[in-house]
């Protein structure tokens, strides 16, 4: 059965009585047709004691209401067709949801599905929302924004003089992406000590290599035992690959201890972080998990068995700030399992599981269906990982640490004494693992003297 449909008057319409005639009539076929679906609408009719503030029906009434008066009466005429108004809805009603919810026009959406390339034009950081404001999660090694000194929990005020206080995730992010070669200018606040800096920064080629710096450390940090390192930069398809290769060859080497770097790791794919996890775990392990409203978003994420079998050396993973979404999963799994002990600050607290679904015309929709949870259950959004142990570190300590490291690949020597002046977490770390080994080696079984 149809709904009864009022049409009415309201101030400020065209004198033009067949022309304002003609608008009121589009107005329930517009409704219906922001909708979606016909029957639906007119189910929500025939539901008794339905709040009217969750009555489908009656709020994308108002909502046709409201476009056809801007329609009708706006200034600039050439702001007001429906493609633009309506997108223009769908992405406020997106980014209201929350920081990672959005609406992504075509060129949007293509941009999103060319994020996990290994090469791409821009500056090199990764942004999220955080208190309104577009943040910066981390400023990936070797890009301009490392090398400028950008570091993790700087909020942008500004893009070449743009106040970014009225922009969405997807805004800020078309602006910081162009052409390589070409130049931008951010104005940032540093939280940590208040400071309002500006830099200038030419877009380049942005190359990830998302395995760095494995070796054994120095013996003059690690005394008699070989504590191998690796760095995580980003988790993309080669990640757990290159990773395997990094152990196999440390393990020849006589590796006894490993400290992995997730410093500044902003994440990326799912799998591979879980991949990454079953190069230092049991097959079939739970790593983490999904949870939503429907059961579709239920998941569990466990570790293959086809994975090499490794020895269970001692191992510290070093966080901090700028660690997120996959480098939060690989951390909180580490720390649950009780496989790896935590070293730095807290994460960074991105741990939400958002699904993006294409629209006819090219667009596409991004929005959070679950939230990640460590194997204790531990809720990663809005909360982070804390460490086991807390080692903080200064703003300049942190600019000056990844300022060195971008300077390229350095002598033995050298990183030995930046680690020495200038990574306290690095050599909380060293501690760390020598304590464990010498515990090991006092409370190992002493050898029986065989009677003859």
């Amino acid at each position: 059965m149809l709904p009864k449909i009022r049409c009415e008057r309201w101030s400020a319409c065209s004198s033009n009585s067949g022309r304002s005639m003609r608008r009121f009539m589009i107005l329930p076929l517009l409704a219906c047709l922001l909708l979606g679906l016909l029957p639906a609408v007119f189910a929500q009719e025939e539901q008794p004691g339905k709040s009217e503030d969750d009555n489908g029906y009656a709020q994308i009434s108002i909502f046709a209401k409201a476009l056809e008066l801007i329609r009708q009466d706006y200034v600039d005429q050439n702001k007001t067709s429906y493609h633009d108004l309506i997108n223009a809805a769908m992405k406020g009603m997106l980014s209201s949801l929350d920081p990672h919810s959005q609406f992504m026009d075509p060129d949007d959406f293509r941009d999103m599905q060319d994020d996990t390339r290994s090469r791409f034009n821009g500056l090199g950081i990764e942004v999220s929302m955080k208190n309104g404001l577009p943040t910066v999660i981390t400023a990936m090694e070797d890009t301009p924004a490392a090398k400028a000194g950008i570091l993790s929990g700087d909020q942008i005020l500004r893009i070449n003089g743009i106040s970014t206080e009225r922009m969405d995730l997807q805004d800020a992010i078309n602006v910081l992406r162009g052409p390589a070669g070409a130049k931008l200018t951010l104005t940032l606040l540093r939280p940590s000590t208040k400071e309002i800096k500006e830099y200038t920064l030419q877009r380049a080629e942005i190359k990830i290599q998302s395995v760095k710096g494995a070796r054994l450390l120095d013996p003059e940090l690690t005394g008699p035992y070989k504590i191998g390192y690796i760095r995580l930069v980003q988790f993309n398809e080669p990640t757990a690959d290159e990773l395997s290769k990094a152990l196999d060859e440390l393990q020849k080497q006589g590796m006894q201890a490993l400290v992995l770097d997730l410093r500044n790791n902003p994440g990326g794919l799912l799998n591979s972080a879980v991949d990454v996890c079953a190069q230092f775990l049991p097959p079939n392990t739970k790593v983490v998990s999904t949870q939503g409203r429907v059961a579709s978003q239920q998941h569990d994420y466990s570790t293959s068995g086809a994975q090499k079998e490794r020895p269970s050396f001692p191992m510290v993973v070093l966080i901090n700030e700028g660690s997120a979404s996959g480098a939060e999963i690989v951390a909180g799994a580490l720390k649950d399992l009780r496989r790896a002990v935590l070293v730095g600050e807290t994460t960074f607290g991105k741990g939400s599981v958002q699904n993006v679904m294409q629209l006819p015309d090219g667009s596409a929709v991004r929005f959070t269906t679950a939230k990640y949870y460590t194997p204790s259950k531990q809720v990663i959004q809005g909360n982070g990982v804390a460490p086991n142990i807390r080692v903080a570190m200064t703003a300049e300590q942190e600019r000056s640490l990844f300022a060195l490291r971008n300077m390229g690949n350095m002598k033995p020597e050298a990183d030995k004494g930046i680690i020495k002046a200038r990574d306290p977490q690095m050599l909380r770390a060293i501690d760390a693992l020598k304590g464990v080994m010498i515990y090991a080696q006092e409370n190992a079984p002493k050898a029986q003297a065989v009677k003859k």
